[in-house]
């Protein structure tokens, strides 16, 4: 499933990373801790957190992540904005909740299963 059939889906908004709303989604991904998606995220998730500051760009760069979600609508500080776009990250606000989120995202096919 491409990230901008997910977007559709859930209506979540994009804040940034147009450019790599077809991107395909492998899994996804969920916690709060940098070292935690660094240790255990893979290349192709769907990152939810409700972290804002610029770090998760970081780690979803390096991470080669499909994107990040921030939930409960929260919204990305002004510096983190600026580098998802210049690093074309998709950065996806949602008003849900993450636990309500995440069911949803498992309900459209996605898991948080290695292969």
């Amino acid at each position: 499933m491409t990230l901008a059939e997910i977007i559709d889906r859930l209506g979540l908004q994009v804040r940034a990373g147009d450019a790599a709303l077809r991107r395909d989604v492998e899994r996804g991904y969920a916690s709060d801790l940098m070292s935690d998606v660094i240790a255990n995220g893979l290349e192709g998730d769907l990152w939810i957190t409700l972290q804002t500051h610029q770090n998760t760009v970081a780690v979803a760069s390096m991470k080669g992540l499909a994107g990040i979600v921030l939930v409960n609508s929260r919204e990305p500080e002004p510096d983190t904005l600026e580098k998802a776009r210049r690093e074309s990250i998709p950065l996806l606000v949602s008003e849900l909740p993450a636990f309500e989120l995440i069911g949803r995202l498992h309900g459209l096919g996605l898991t948080g299963l290695r292969a």
